[in-house]
Formats: C-alpha cells, sequence, structure tokens
C-alpha cells in the first residue's frame, strides 16, 4: 500500500510539475521578456559569467576552433527558447564551473601559481594534533572500499540531480533556482581557487612524499584503485589520471556537495534530515579514507557550501514557506486518489466509509419523494413532543420536507417555535411516509399520540 501511495504521488507531482513548464519554442517571447526586464544590480552577474566563458573558450584546445564555436552557440539558442531557457538560466553557474574545470588543462604554464605540497599536512597536524587522513587509512577493507566507494564514486555524480528533480517535483520553481544557484557558485568558487591556490592530496604524500610536485605530473586514483581492482576495471584510474585539476584538495568539493544536498534536503524535506546527514557523514569519513583528501579540505569545502547555502537562502523560503507545495500539486493529488498520511482506514485499506453512505442519503437530490395522486394525499402528521417541549426538525428530515412544510418551518423558526399561540411545532419523521388511513390498531398502530404503541394482542 505505501509502494503504490508512493508511485501515485510521484506519478501526480510530475503531471503537475510538467503542466507547469512554460512550453513554449518561440525566442520573440524570450526577447520580449528581455526588453521588459528592470535590471538590477545582480544581473551583473551574467556579465561575469560571459567574461569568464570567453576567457576559457579562448583557452581551450580541444576541441579545436571552429568547432567549439558550437559550444556558445548552443548555449544561446538554450538561452532565447523559453522552454530550454527555464532550465539554462538558473544552472548558468553550473554550466561555467563545469567549462572552467575542464578548461583547467589548458592554462599556460606561465600562469599557473606553485604547488604546495607540504601546507595542508603541516595545518593537519597544528589543527588537529595528527595526519587524520594517514590514521583512517592504516587498515582498508574491501567491504569498507564499498562502502566508501558508493558515495564518494558514485553519490557525488548522481545525486545533485536527484535532489534537482526532487525539488522540481516536490518544491516551486523558486526552490529550483536556488539549488542552481547555490550549488553552480559553489562548484565554480571551489574550482577556481583549486587553480589559483594548488595544493596536493593525501595520495602524493603516500606516493612522492613531500617532495616538490610539478603540473606534468599525473593524478592518481588513491583508494578507488582498489575499486577499479575488485570490479576488474580501469575506470577510475584512468579519470583522475588524466583529472584537469591534478592538485585540487583544497576545498574538498565532495564534502561541499554533500554538504549542500544535506542542507538542501534537511530544509525543504525535514521529514529525511537524518537521513541525509547520515549520508554526508559517510562521504565526509570516504574522502579521507580514500586519501583524496585532508580533515582540513572537508572543514574547509563544508563552511563553504554552508554559507553559499545562507548567503543565497530567499527569505520567501524561509519557516513555513520552506515546505510549501508547488502551485497544481495538491490538486494533482486530490485528482490523482493518492492517500495521504492523514487518511483513514478505510482510505488505507480500500474499503468503503459507511459515513459516505449516510452522507448520499442526506443528499436531496439523490433522495427524492414520489409524487402523490390526487387520491392519495399526504397526511401531516403532528403532534405534541413531551413535557410541551417543542422537537426541532433533524437536519437529515429536512429533504423529506415539502416546499409548504419548509416554509411553514421556517416561518415558525421566526416566531420563536410557536405558531398560534400552541407550544407544539410541525416535524417530519418517517411517520409522514404513512398513510394515515392505511395504519389503525389492528396492524400494530395506536392512534397519533405523543409516542407509538403497539396494540396488545388477543
Amino acid at each position: 500500500m505505501r509502494l503504490r501511495a508512493a508511485v501515485n504521488t510521484l506519478g501526480a507531482a510530475l503531471i503537475a510539475a510538467v503542466g507547469r513548464l512554460d512550453k513554449s519554442l518561440s525566442p520573440v517571447l524570450t526577447l520580449r521578456k528581455l526588453r521588459a526586464h528592470t535590471f538590477t544590480l545582480s544581473d551583473c552577474m551574467f556579465i561575469f559569467h560571459a567574461l569568464l566563458a570567453t576567457l576559457w573558450f579562448t583557452l581551450m584546445q580541444h576541441p579545436g576552433f571552429p568547432i567549439k564555436l558550437l559550444i556558445p552557440i548552443l548555449w544561446i539558442v538554450a538561452l532565447l527558447i523559453p522552454f530550454t531557457s527555464q532550465f539554462f538560466v538558473p544552472a548558468t553557474p553550473v554550466f561555467n564551473y563545469l567549462l572552467s574545470f575542464y578548461s583547467a588543462r589548458f592554462v599556460p604554464q606561465s600562469w599557473r601559481p606553485g604547488i604546495s605540497v607540504a601546507l595542508l599536512p603541516t595545518l593537519e597536524y597544528v589543527l588537529y594534533g595528527a595526519n587524520i587522513s594517514d590514521i583512517l587509512t592504516r587498515w582498508t577493507h574491501p567491504v569498507l572500499d564499498i562502502i566508501a566507494w558508493f558515495p564518494y564514486g558514485v553519490g557525488h555524480f548522481v545525486f545533485p540531480f536527484v535532489v534537482a528533480i526532487f525539488l522540481w517535483l516536490f518544491r516551486p520553481k523558486e526552490v529550483l533556482h536556488f539549488w542552481g544557484k547555490a550549488f553552480g557558485y559553489l562548484n565554480l568558487t571551489g574550482v577556481i581557487f583549486q587553480i589559483i591556490f594548488p595544493c596536493s592530496a593525501p595520495w602524493y604524500e603516500l606516493i612522492h612524499g613531500l617532495t616538490p610536485a610539478n603540473y606534468s605530473m599525473k593524478g592518481s586514483p588513491g583508494g578507488l584503485g582498489r575499486i577499479d581492482a575488485l570490479f576488474h576495471s580501469h575506470g577510475y584510474t584512468v579519470t583522475f589520471s588524466n583529472s584537469p585539476v591534478v592538485f585540487g584538495a583544497f576545498p574538498s568539493l565532495h564534502a561541499a556537495c554533500a554538504t549542500m544536498e544535506a542542507l538542501f534536503l534537511s530544509h525543504f524535506f525535514p521529514q529525511i534530515a537524518p537521513y541525509i546527514w547520515a549520508y554526508a557523514g559517510i562521504l565526509y569519513w570516504a574522502t579521507m579514507y580514500l586519501t583524496h583528501h585532508y580533515l582540513i579540505d572537508v572543514v574547509g569545502g563544508a563552511c563553504l557550501a554552508t554559507a553559499f547555502f545562507y548567503l543565497f537562502l530567499p527569505n520567501e523560503l524561509k519557516g513555513p514557506g520552506a515546505t510549501a507545495p508547488p502551485g497544481g500539486l495538491a490538486n494533482a493529488l486530490r485528482h490523482g486518489n493518492v492517500p495521504s498520511s492523514s487518511s483513514s482506514k478505510y482510505e488505507r485499506y480500500d474499503l468503503e466509509d459507511p459515513r459516505r453512505r449516510r452522507r448520499a442519503i442526506h443528499d436531496a437530490d439523490e433522495f427524492e419523494l414520489s409524487e402523490t395522486s390526487e387520491d392519495e394525499e399526504e397526511v401531516d402528521i403532528t403532534f405534541r413532543s413531551p413535557g410541551g417541549v417543542p422537537i426541532m426538525t433533524p437536519q437529515s428530515a429536512k429533504p423529506l420536507l415539502d416546499k409548504s412544510q419548509r416554509s411553514a418551518e421556517r416561518e415558525n423558526d421566526n416566531r420563536g417555535g410557536k405558531k398560534n399561540g400552541n407550544g407544539h411545532r410541525h416535524t417530519a419523521s418517517i411517520v409522514s411516509l404513512i398513510r394515515g388511513e392505511e395504519r389503525g390498531p389492528e396492524d400494530g398502530w395506536s392512534p397519533v399520540t405523543p409516542s407509538f404503541g403497539v396494540a396488545n394482542s388477543r
């Protein structure tokens, strides 16, 4: 039942999310919005993105000219079409980060700063009294390798898309825009810092000690090499050996991304906060266990992610606004017959609620009295309540009253429950459905009295 409810909820959210999309393909609409847009100081960031992208396209050697011109052309086209621009505009920092990371290998040698080999391990000893990464790697095991590999080698590349999809489905579009901005600027800042202040990772210390490093050296998969050996592959060895940023230990973008994902999910989906922070904690450990980062790298990346999250967090997404559903989702859930957490036991077990049956009987449109014939007139039964207390007409009997009875009752209500000085009111009950001339003592009915009596049988 829970799996079915989850699938129905996901399907309803997908339908609602697709319905919220701008499906227009006309660039004219984008140009029209651009002309009507009021530019602010924050829009200067797009000038920064344009200048930074121009720098990287100029330095890029592969692919060469003129093929590399296809990248900015396709980018501009995606920004002009409304259907694609609703995704590409918020993701501009993310794409600029990917472009910066890829093009870092083409930075001229004369521009590159010196590589720090001893700075991070020295700070590790000064701040924590020991090399934490070295301690964690003294004892390894294939089970620990698998536990470390999944978040570091798989989750780091897959989980950002999972978070973005969940935000798109279950939260307003402003949350997805916030994700693209915070996540993109976090990684863009991190990779620029790694290019400007290159530092070696723990795997370099294990292989080369504290000997000076140079940019001709290849990267190492570190502990992920054991994963390649376990699966008889060379994927991580090839990937890290040809990394564009070999000496990018500080800050740890693996730890930064995990922290950003944990902050987002715990803020916008508080019910899963313990699980996502447990995932982040395992990844923190994995970065050091696999000899890719020192503890100071992990702390630096987590602090950087926290700063960017609260720097870009809009005021309207704080408090109750953080868990507000997007437009159309509640309606889609209602029409999708998705059981909610507050559903009754009848809905949870797919049973008919007997209360609905009673409410259906109360509906006057579904319950109509048949018209009486001319020779059979409806007998109005009026009787005095016991003790002289007027009996109020039950709400369930009001649909049984004809127009004259209802108007008379309204008039009687206006007079305080009395009519012509008598202390009684017209009351409708099931007795009014029984013909007066058809009942009598021989049928078990007593004359009309304040109560019903049963004739004694002889």
